[in-house]
């Protein structure tokens, strides 16, 4: 797989204080680890080389621990954004990273998607479409494929989201839709930590035996 894949990790999480208030919350220990090296085992297993962090809140400690991703075979990128750009504000500000592939995988820094990105991306070449959103029990799942034609067409300054991305793309028919069989595990919420804290935690227990 050649798409690179955009985490969108700028936010404040102010959903999960008091523990994102020192550490930024795709750092936040799960079953062990910090979340983000579970997240890019994932997207290894998945053929991803490239990723794209979309950074802003303790930043820079991102970078710090995840270095430049020799540690696992891969590439890393950094981009620092603003909060308030929103998470589709931040993808206008990684389009020099990402104009030399003719589209990119984007995600979000707390989610853990363990579905085909493959077949995702089959998909989308298949529809023709500038973009691409995939769905879970007709809710969004938060995995999405973009083309730097997309967000040219859609000519939206930050701050703007993700989601008017792609109902900007929806109205123009240029979004395809994916519905994922797989169930999306999160920790955006004390609830999604602890439940993939678990989920983890007792995959990693059985491999063990």
């Amino acid at each position: 797989m050649s798409l690179p894949i955009v985490v969108l990790a700028g936010g404040l999480a102010t959903r999960m204080h008091p523990l994102t208030r020192t550490c930024p919350k795709i750092l936040l220990p799960v079953a062990g680890r910090p979340f983000a090296e579970h997240q890019i085992e994932l997207f290894k297993r998945q053929g991803i080389a490239e990723v794209v962090y979309c950074i802003s809140h303790l930043g820079d400690r991102v970078a710090a621990a995840l270095g430049d991703g020799s540690k696992w075979g891969m590439t890393f990128r950094y981009v620092f954004d603003s909060p308030l750009a929103g998470t589709g504000g931040a993808l206008y500000l990684a389009l020099p990273w990402l104009r030399t592939h003719d589209a990119f995988f984007v995600t979000y820094g707390d989610a853990y998607l363990e579905c085909d990105f493959r077949a995702i991306e089959q998909h989308f070449r298949t529809s023709g479409k500038w973009g691409l959103s995939t769905d879970y029990l007709d809710i969004e799942y938060g995995l999405g494929i973009l083309t730097p034609r997309a967000l040219a067409a859609c000519g939206c300054a930050p701050p703007v989201a993700l989601t008017t991305l792609y109902r900007t793309l929806r109205s123009m028919h240029q979004l395809a839709r994916y519905t994922v069989m797989a169930r999306f595990h999160e920790i955006g919420s004390p609830e999604g930590l602890d439940d993939l804290h678990r989920y983890l935690s007792q995959r990693l227990s059985s491999h063990a035996r």
